[in-house]
């Protein structure tokens, strides 16, 4: 027994050893650096491929007899063998066998493929592998056949087998069975393939001059059955018929309406075949329907079309005014009628690469099994505590999440629930909890969840949540990964459908990394081209770490060098901007016709939509504002103003705010600000009314902190526990992008003009300050009262010059407008805040 036991043992050990070296060798090879080393590897092997092919051509009849008939091993250790080509003895024999033995001159077509793996695994190139595959095998197949069978009968002495072994033995098995002329065909039909594959306009080409020259049918007179019209090339002889605009026309035409219903000219004869309408080929002179102008952004090109019976002249090649534009690069379009592809918002940066996940840390912490004694004791803690205060429960049921554990308790038929709820302390004591906290009832459920903290709780890494199934696979169109809920359930939510998100919480509780959490999801999923943000930094210090990535994803005024905003006073400007970009964009959504952001970038994309009458693309724009509450302290009623207007109507114009504050205080989280913001995420705060302030009910004072939020959407509260993103982390994620190629500047906001000091009723000016103000705006904070009547008293002087102050404090921001026999309000509620104020203006 004893041996068994051992040598079962050493089996597990064995097998586990053979698992982490698995898992280690693919770890190994997934690493970005290793990937990069491998690619330029490959990418050399190509290159040496390459440049052994084309010595080839210049060397290869020198040395073919010291090539042939032996072995690559012979080769190497035949060291007095001395080769032409340029890279040894080698690159000879490499050359000689996939030109001479494989594909002939179209093996180069191999080596160009081993350099495309090399980029392609240096993240270099996002060329398609499966088109580069099919054009690569292609390219061997056929060019290797029609390379044997054109240049071999030219060139038939030559040292280089022109189709290699492959294409000579198709060739002869191909003559032999087709002959000639149907080798001939084949060459064609090769050509042909490739001029559509690599050139779509030919297609379109083709098409049209198979339509136009399609024959119609007329009827023969005499014995009255249909017969074959042949063209005719002339219908008056005083001028050339000009078939290149009937061209256009038909093209647009054949789009607009169906053939039978085409209007032909009065003055051509129509021959009809019982009653069926026959259209002829149209000369010159004829009266056209009105063609729908397309709107097409880049190589446009416009057919004008008069108004009415007008009628339309076509202008021969040789005259120097053509009827299209030229394009950009000084040269006509291919065909007249093109058709462009959809604009590509993301070609601008075609190469960019979206953040690895190695750059995120991943905790050990996640595969830990649960703590099946603990659960078991605070049950019984939980059914004995009940029972104290003369309460059954029928049944329990726990579910175990990463930090929080969810008891679910079904009380006896007559139990009233809020005895249950007035027992919240008395069952916190006897777990010995940091604190719990009880849902009676569970919505949507015939149970009473009673929450209860794990004392050893699990980290969740964003690292865990960014490679979710759930994450990678969202269609959201601005995604954001929070964390797991209580069941262990990646939870994500859509910021666009939200459309603004309040943000509270006391200092040190996991706020400032639940914004890092937000931002990092954004960063992961949405292209620089698809969104743009605005960060708003009163500390200075939280968003710093993004300045890298200002050339991708910042949007900024475009006078300001930095593109995190840090001043009050540019705070206000930002806003405004802002506004402006709001009532623009709206602008553009009522004259594209339109309800929404998607639905006009979608009208854009399908080229819908004409860049020359101010269309352009819109891409979603996220503004963060940390530290809300000492925004309003500083600027007030000048930054409220702004934020509610965005978070009243940006939402379809694709302009969200996220708002994050650690005193969530009526005074600064207004009625309007939370009218407007219904998606609220509190963390752990010090006092109910904080809560009720934040979420509308109790429950973010009695989480525990470290990331432990609830997340309110309308009348539902999840709690989840925040995805933990460390500053290092951020950092490189910032520096991985910024690294990339970005835009030449920051996403610019349109300017805003202020208003005058003129054209304001009551303008101050603040340079001009009287000596008493500063004293004056020290005594309206310490009193709380605006009163022109208290500065009379305490500073003996007339009512005019208190007046005057009083104007001067309102303009600076301290107090608000008068009120008739009211006092004015003070918006600077302690003097820390207005000494920051006075500091700002001096």
């Amino acid at each position: 027994m004893a041996k068994r036991k051992k040598s079962t043992a050493r089996r597990k050990t064995t097998a586990s050893t053979t698992r982490k070296r698995k898992k280690s060798l693919v770890s190994f090879f997934k690493n970005e650096r290793v990937q990069f080393i491998f690619g330029v590897l490959v990418a050399f092997l190509g290159i040496f491929t390459l440049l052994a092919i084309i010595s080839f051509f210049f060397t290869g009849a020198a040395d073919q007899s010291k090539v042939l008939n032996k072995s690559f091993w012979e080769l190497t250790q035949d060291k007095q063998l001395e080769v032409d080509n340029w890279t040894s003895t080698g690159g000879a024999f490499l050359a000689e066998t996939l030109v001479n033995k494989w594909f002939g001159i179209f093996s180069m077509l191999i080596p160009f493929f081993i350099i495309y793996l090399g980029l392609r695994m240096m993240k270099v190139s996002d060329f398609s592998f499966i088109k580069a595959l099919l054009i690569t095998a292609f390219g061997l197949i056929c060019g290797s056949i029609t390379s044997a069978f054109i240049f071999g009968r030219l060139f038939p002495k030559s040292h280089i087998n022109w189709g290699g072994a492959h294409g000579s033995q198709i060739e002869n098995i191909l003559e032999s069975s087709i002959g000639v002329p149907g080798m001939i065909l084949l060459v064609l039909l090769f050509l042909l393939i490739i001029v559509i594959v690599f050139r779509r306009s030919s297609m379109h080409k083709i098409q049209e001059t198979l339509i136009n020259n399609k024959p119609t049918f007329g009827v023969n007179k005499e014995n009255e059955t249909p017969i074959k019209l042949e063209f005719e090339k002339e219908i008056e002889p005083e001028k050339e018929p000009k078939p290149s605009i009937w061209k256009k026309l038909f093209a647009f035409r054949k789009k607009d309406k169906p053939e039978e219903e085409i209007e032909t000219p009065d003055t051509l004869p129509i021959t009809k075949i019982e009653k069926t309408p026959v259209a002829p080929i149209p000369e010159r002179k004829p009266a056209i329907q009105p063609i729908p102008k397309r709107d097409i952004k880049d190589d446009v090109f416009e057919v004008i079309v008069p108004k009415d019976d007008a009628q339309i002249e076509t202008i021969e090649p040789e005259e120097k005014t053509p009827t299209v534009p030229v394009s950009e690069a000084g040269e006509e379009p291919e065909s007249d009628v093109e058709i462009l592809e959809d604009y590509d918002p993301k070609k601008d940066l075609s190469t960019f690469a979206f953040p690895t996940m190695e750059l995120l840390k991943v905790y050990n912490t996640g595969s830990k099994a649960v703590d099946m004694e603990e659960q078991n004791e605070n049950k019984d803690k939980i059914i004995s505590t009940l029972r104290n205060y003369g309460i059954e429960i029928t049944s329990i049921k726990a579910t175990v999440g990463p930090t929080i554990t969810l008891y679910e308790i079904v009380p006896q038929a007559g139990v009233r629930i809020s005895r249950i709820r007035n027992l919240e302390d008395d069952i916190a004591l006897s777990l010995s909890a940091l604190g719990i906290r009880i849902i009676a009832p569970m919505p949507g459920k015939g149970t009473i969840g009673i929450e209860v903290p794990n004392k050893d709780p699990q980290i969740v890494s964003m690292q865990s949540v960014i490679a979710s199934v759930k994450f990678q696979e969202c269609t959201f169109d601005l995604p954001v990964a929070l964390g797991k809920t209580i069941t262990n359930e990646v939870f994500i939510f859509d910021l666009a459908k939200m459309p603004h998100l309040l943000v509270a919480g006391a200092t040190g509780q996991g706020k400032s990394v639940g914004l890092n959490a937000i931002i990092t999801s954004l960063l992961y999923k949405k292209h620089p081209s698809e969104m743009k943000m605005v960060l708003i930094d009163p500390k200075m210090v939280e968003f710093n770490i993004y300045s890298t990535i200002e050339k991708h994803y910042l949007a900024k005024l475009p006078d300001e060098e930095k593109a995190i905003i840090t001043d009050v006073t540019k705070v206000t400007q930002t806003l405004n901007s802002l506004t402006k970009e709001m009532d623009d964009r709206y602008e553009l959504l009522m004259r594209a016709k339109v309800r929404a952001i998607k639905e006009y970038n979608e009208k854009f994309i399908k080229r819908k939509l004409n860049p020359k009458n101010g269309h352009r693309y819109l891409p979603y724009i996220v503004v963060v504002i940390d530290e809300f509450g000492d925004l309003i302290m500083t600027a007030g009623k000048e930054i409220e103003m702004p934020i509610a207007r965005i978070a009243q109507k940006a939402r379809a114009v694709g302009m969200h705010m996220v708002i994050a504050t650690q005193r969530p205080t009526t005074n600064i989280i207004t009625g309007t600000i939370k009218a407007n913001f219904p998606a609220r995420m509190a963390f752990r705060v010090t006092s109910q009314i904080d809560s009720r302030t934040i979420l509308d009910a109790t429950g973010a004072n009695q989480l525990i902190g470290r990331g432990d939020m609830l997340f309110s959407q309308g009348s539902n509260l999840i709690r989840i526990q925040c995805a933990f993103v460390d500053t290092p982390e951020v950092e490189e994620i910032s520096q991985y992008i910024g690294k990339q190629r970005g835009y030449e500047t920051a996403f610019a906001l349109p300017e805003v003009v202020s208003e005058s000091s003129e054209d304001k009723i009551g303008s101050v000016d603040l340079n001009e300050r009287d000596s008493l103000f500063e004293e004056a705006a020290r005594l309206i904070v310490i009193h709380q009262q605006g009163s022109t009547s208290l500065i009379q008293r305490k500073f003996s002087i007339g009512y005019n010059r208190a007046g005057r102050l009083m104007d001067q404090i309102e303009s600076a921001g301290i107090v608000g407008p008068a009120q008739g026999s009211k006092p004015r309000d003070v918006y600077i509620s302690d003097e820390y805040s207005l000494e920051k104020l006075l500091d700002s203006l001096r």
